[in-house]
């Protein structure tokens, strides 16, 4: 899937309007350093003005009537220098100290997300793409979190305060700044569609970029092997280049919008000095009060201007906040169950009824019913696509079946639908290994306590040597990321360890065993036997299959054939035989 389609799906290539204020909640959890944050940048803000002013009237005051400042004058002068190079550096610590708490808290968030929603919104989404929304995306936040809020909300109280002084002041001096200010306020917004189009640009490119890389460097073997590396690379070039458009396109919109904010501010000091000439010339303000009436309509603009940037580079990040706020409120596939109801100690078998699933264009299940006692073993066999591994993903309850239930069923008592367990005691009754199951960079003893972090070394070792890790490496040695330094066997009985490692009372294997050699399959089927639960082995190997106490053939969404091994190839013409025939031996 393309990240276009991706950012379709997640319903941010077209970000909505709301796309950052659904941002601001999370400063809820900070109100009392957005607070803190929020006054430093007053008080930056605010001292910065009053310094000018008490500066343009000292000179006006020397100027006009020949006056040396007053040591109280100075003190004053010195004072806001002080008060404002203090703001200036606590303002930029609490803004930024502010924004990476918010954006720590933002990626467990996205991760949350994700993993809630995962597979289906995570199957087929390119790797890159979902880190630029976990990383690239949230980190763009920053300049929302640091830069703009705490500035808005100063820059409009400096603006009022400010105006109101003008006011007593000189009522002309006002009308020469505030259509201005405004202004200056809502040209962020003239453009804003544009401006979202091209963030939006941005961050597209950007995703399919950290795609490519992260693709690239996962096939680097591939590509040396086949010759296509040369050909990687101009797509590299290729993807960097619309980067690189995009953020020109960007700058360049940026440069025209700080070249109007600039000719904004000249007309403004025109038209202050203009009325402080007349209001001099007229009597009604003194001259040694008029540079000081001047500076102070003026340095109220610096704030507003400075806001507008920081609105008119907010509006650019929309694209980013839709696809972050995308990530944090995706749904749930398989929502917590409101009361939990715990599943009773013991053997537990498995019940597939009446079960109807699909993936959005048709049925995959089609009312399969299913029961596998507990303690047996079963092989779930089919054609490529016959909808196994579905079964054992609503096993396992990454979705909900649309119709039916999918039940465990204790030795004694009612059977429990997997809906109303909790996921912590689903994962820790049910396992599913697949075929390709990832390990991750770190230690042998690192991935194998994945699952169960608090398995004492004894355990550990007893289930190493059950699933022959043992012969792999030491406990200590690093395995590469996703196991890269591993064989496809060896990276299987990893896997497999890792589950059994929860002692599971049902264990599923979705092919997790298509990578040994027929004797390394049969020595792990014969340990596993000897643990005593409930198996479901998804497999095309006879032999695998052979040795199940049942199987159970799967065509068309429904159970065709069930029964052993016996029973099921003595019948001419098979569903089982037709599967098998399809399959090397």
């Amino acid at each position: 899937m393309s990240s276009a389609t991706d950012l379709a799906a997640t319903g941010a290539d077209v970000p909505a309007r709301g796309s950052l204020r659904a941002m601001l909640p999370a400063l809820a959890e900070h109100r009392a350093m957005t607070a803190r944050t929020c006054a430093a940048a007053l008080l930056e803000q605010g001292s910065l003005v009053a310094l000018l002013t008490l500066a343009a009237h000292t000179v006006g005051t020397a100027a006009v009537e020949g006056r040396a400042p007053s040591a109280a004058t100075v003190t004053a002068l010195v004072a806001l220098v002080l008060v404002r190079a203090l703001m200036t550096w606590r303002e930029m610590d609490l803004s930024h100290d502010l924004a990476y708490r918010v954006l720590a808290a933002l990626r467990v968030r996205v991760f949350d997300g994700l993993a809630r929603s995962a597979p289906a919104r995570v199957a087929g989404r390119r790797s890159g793409d979902l880190a630029a929304t976990a990383m690239a995306d949230v980190e763009a936040l920053e300049f929302f979190y640091a830069h703009t809020t705490a500035q808005l909300l100063a820059s409009g109280a400096v603006l009022t305060g400010s105006t109101a002084v003008l006011a007593t002041v000189e009522p002309w001096l006002p009308a020469a700044v505030l259509p201005v200010a405004a202004l200056l306020a809502v040209a962020p917004f003239a453009d804003a569609r544009g401006r979202t189009a091209r963030g939006s640009r941005t961050r597209t490119a950007v995703a399919r970029l950290s795609a490519d890389t992260v693709e690239t460097v996962d096939g680097l073997r591939e590509l040396l092997a086949f010759g296509a590396l040369a050909e990687r690379r101009r797509r590299l070039a290729e993807r960097g280049r619309q980067v690189g458009d995009a953020q020109r396109a960007e700058a360049a919109r940026e440069a025209v919008a700080a070249a109007v904010r600039d000719l904004l501010v000249v007309v403004a000091v025109l038209g202050v000095v203009t009325a402080a000439a007349q209001s001099v010339t007229a009597g009604r303000l003194h001259g040694a009060w008029a540079p000081a009436a001047m500076t102070l309509a003026l340095s109220v603009l610096g704030p507003v201007a400075e806001s507008a940037r920081a609105l008119s580079r907010a509006v650019e990040l929309r694209a980013a906040a839709a696809r972050v706020d995308a990530a944090v409120k995706a749904p749930a596939l398989a929502p917590p169950p409101a009361a939990p109801r715990p599943l009773p100690p013991g053997p537990l078998g498995v019940r597939l009824h009446r079960v109807r699933f699909g993936y959005g264009n048709g049925p995959v299940l089609d009312g399969i019913e299913l029961t596998v006692p507990a303690g047996q073993t079963l092989a779930l066999v089919g054609a490529s696509g016959a909808g196994k591994s579905t079964c054992a993903h609503l096993l396992a309850r990454f979705w909900d079946p649309s119709e039916g239930a999918v039940q465990l069923i204790p030795a004694d008592g009612e059977p429990v639908d997997v809906r109303n367990v909790s996921d912590t005691e689903l994962r820790r009754a049910v396992a599913v290994v697949g075929q390709d199951t990832p390990l991750f960079h770190g230690t042998l003893a690192e991935n194998l306590r994945l699952a169960a972090p608090e398995a004492d070394d004894g355990l550990l070792t007893a289930t190493a040597r059950l699933c022959g890790v043992d012969r792999i490496a030491p406990m200590d040695t690093p395995v590469g990321e996703r196991g890269s330094t591993l064989s496809g066997g060896q990276r299987a009985r990893i896997a497999l360890a890792r589950a059994l490692l929860v002692r599971p009372r049902v264990l599923v294997l979705d092919e997790s065993t298509a990578h040994l050699d027929n004797a390394g399959d049969a020595q792990l089927a014969t340990a596993l036997r000897e643990e005593g639960r409930t198996t479901i082995v998804i497999a095309h190997r006879r032999a695998t299959i052979r040795r199940a106490d049942r199987i159970a053939v799967l065509e068309a969404g429904r159970i065709t054939e069930e029964g052993t091994w016996e029973e099921l190839t003595g019948r001419p013409g098979s569903a089982l035989d037709r599967s098998l025939a399809r399959t090397p031996s």
